[in-house]
């Protein structure tokens, strides 16, 4: 329709990159029939030849993928798809391989459909994470992850620091007899928040417990032997089910005692989303920074797909006090 050759075609609809000196007319001829032909370049050929589709993939390891706005990963998805549409790329969401589905081996092939993806979960595949680094997949984790080494690149919280700053808070309150609930799962968040409680009590010289449970064997008679044996503060560990956390309060709350009167609650961690009829004060904690955690991951792994250098490929973001309501000095 234009009269040209296909070579020609392609140089104008490309650009001219290689600076072939072509008339204007011609050009325009070639403008014209695409517009008349209603033209679109298809995007699996144009991968085919750049050897990248500006798709960036967002892999989660949860039985479900947290689209509801309530769910603590909620925020990450909107830090992750705030920084993608700034760096012009579009977001492929892999859902389906959550850690309640029997594996097979090889689910994360399927990641290679982007040009390289975040991943955020509690618990990942060290094998098939090793395998795609192995093959130059370029990923990049939300949370600390050391599974590979210095290999794998992640944007994770402080919660070491970020833990032990809530003990020095209930210490320099009065108390001096914590106990910590923290639930069953070992992941890295998990094993990190104990590590600061126990930093923190090695820095203030108070004493405390650590205590595990689902929140199931939480009763009030046990939270009166608590009090009894002179615990005045009690932390929880802030998880996505908020288990344990949720029996503490129900328990503080059939025992009618006063917070922070009677008790001091805090929690290693936020509650993005309380549940509606639940308390309304503010428990002392730390705010996680979610949204810039999924900003920087999905900038992290823009600058490894440019092959631009990456000054931190493992960093850990800072975790703000939260000052809440339900601290106070001890009676």
């Amino acid at each position: 329709m234009a009269g040209v050759s296909q070579a020609t075609v392609s140089l104008v609809l490309n650009g001219n990159p290689s600076g072939v000196s072509l008339s204007a007319q011609t050009q325009q001829r070639v403008l014209d029939a695409a517009r008349e032909l209603s033209y679109v370049p298809d995007p699996a050929a144009r991968r085919l030849v750049a050897r990248h589709n500006r798709l960036l993939g967002l892999h989660t390891f949860m039985p479900t993928f947290p689209v509801d706005f309530r769910n603590s990963y909620y925020p990450f998805l909107v830090g992750v798809e705030e920084e993608a549409a700034e760096q012009g790329y579009d977001l492929l969401l892999f859902t389906g391989t959550g850690t309640d589905r029997p594996r097979t081996g090889g689910e994360l092939n399927r990641l290679r459909l982007a040009d390289g993806c975040v991943l955020i979960g509690r618990h990942a595949p060290t094998d098939e994470l090793v395998r795609l680094l192995d093959d130059g997949f370029p990923l990049v984790y939300i949370g600390r992850n050391d599974t590979a080494g210095s290999r794998l690149a992640y944007v994770g919280a402080d919660y070491v620091r970020a833990s032990a700053d809530v003990v020095a808070h209930l210490v320099g309150l009065g108390h001096r007899r914590l106990r910590y609930v923290r639930e069953h799962d070992d992941a890295v968040a998990s094993v990190d928040r104990e590590i600061g409680f126990r930093l923190g009590l090695e820095e203030t010289g108070a004493a405390g417990d650590v205590v595990r449970s689902d929140g199931s064997d939480l009763t009030t008679q046990r939270l009166r032997s608590w009090l009894h044996d002179g615990v005045t503060a009690v932390i929880t560990e802030a998880t996505d089910t908020q288990a344990a956390t949720r029996a503490v309060h129900a328990c503080v709350e059939a025992m009618e005692l006063s917070c922070p009167l009677d008790l001091s609650l805090a929690m290693l961690g936020d509650d993005v989303h309380p549940e509606p009829g639940t308390s309304r004060k503010v428990v002392t904690g730390f705010a996680i920074p979610r949204r810039e955690m999924g900003r920087r991951a999905a900038r992290m792994l823009v600058h490894l797909l440019a092959d631009q250098p990456v000054q931190v490929r493992q960093e850990l973001l800072p975790c703000p006090f939260v000052t809440g309501e339900t601290t106070g000095p001890p009676r």
